[in-house]
């Protein structure tokens, strides 16, 4: 089985693998304070809820926007499965080509997003991942990511309005009943809510107008895709694990195609505008 860590600001998600099938999956902090000593009693404790042993686990792979947390959850791997846990990043050759300005500063969760959209679709698709940032990733047919967008995400900017506004209250992110709220907490839920689910909408037109690709999938993933994505009216699909997806897939082409080198950069076509 694989063991897969998708690390990013502000949580972990774990999953855990029998081939394609996900069996089991779980959501922790992701605390740079946390020691390898920690993330390793978090493991144990983890997997042993599920009754799932350390030897039957083959593989530990991570993709991180997070390097400090990163190495700790690595060096719990090593303790507690006795596994390399493998860092999925722009420097490993991967089935997709990062066609931009700057690919070595293309996001872990970004690349793997692209690796499970090439795989699971193979037509072009923009990916929007809806998690502590809204990121929007194009890839095309042909397995190249081309860029896309990165915004705040919905709860980063419902706590930034709060934190700065001292007479408005938090509110949960959801849907409200009405668009028009006639009590301040209802006019937050509404503002918050369909501000990020028209936010959604605005960006994939954009990116759908300047990119010229005919009738590209839109993908949603991400912490927040379950609460938002179902009322965005250019999403046509969510599938919540995506990324833990990308860097299974991932792992399966560094493990079957060891020493292999990325290949050189190459212009494409249809690549939007500057």
């Amino acid at each position: 089985m694989d063991l897969v860590f998708d690390i990013g600001s502000t949580e972990i998600t774990l999953g855990l693998f029998n081939g394609d099938e996900i069996r089991h999956h779980w959501r922790v902090a992701s605390d740079p304070r946390r020691t390898p000593d920690e993330f390793s009693v978090l493991l144990r404790q983890l997997l042993g809820a599920q009754h799932v042993s350390s030897d039957g686990i083959d593989r530990a792979t991570l993709a991180s926007v997070m390097p400090p947390v990163a190495v700790a959850v690595a060096v719990a791997c090593e303790t507690v499965l006795h596994l390399e846990g493998v860092m999925i990043d722009a420097r490993h050759p991967l089935p997709v080509r990062l066609d931009v300005d700057e690919p070595d500063r293309v996001g872990a969760d970004r690349i793997v997003n692209a690796v499970a959209a090439h795989r699971l679709y193979g037509r072009d698709t923009i990916v929007v991942d809806l998690g502590t940032a809204t990121t929007y990733d194009c890839v095309t047919a042909e397995g190249v990511f081309i860029g896309g967008a990165i915004a705040p995400g919905a709860r980063i900017a419902a706590e930034q309005l709060t934190a700065r506004t001292a007479k408005l209250p938090r509110v949960p992110l959801a849907r409200p009943e009405k668009v028009i709220g006639r009590r301040t907490e209802s006019c937050l839920r509404s503002g918050i809510f369909y501000g990020a689910v028209d936010a959604v909408d605005g960006m994939v037109r954009r990116i759908r107008e300047e990119w010229g690709r005919r009738d590209p999938r839109v993908v949603a993933t991400g912490g927040l895709s379950a609460i938002i994505a179902p009322h965005c009216r250019t999403v046509q699909h969510i599938e919540p694990f995506l990324t833990l997806r990308g860097i299974l897939f991932a792992r399966e082409h560094l493990d079957r195609y060891p020493g292999e080198t990325a290949p050189p950069p190459r212009p494409t076509i249809d690549k939007p505008a500057p």
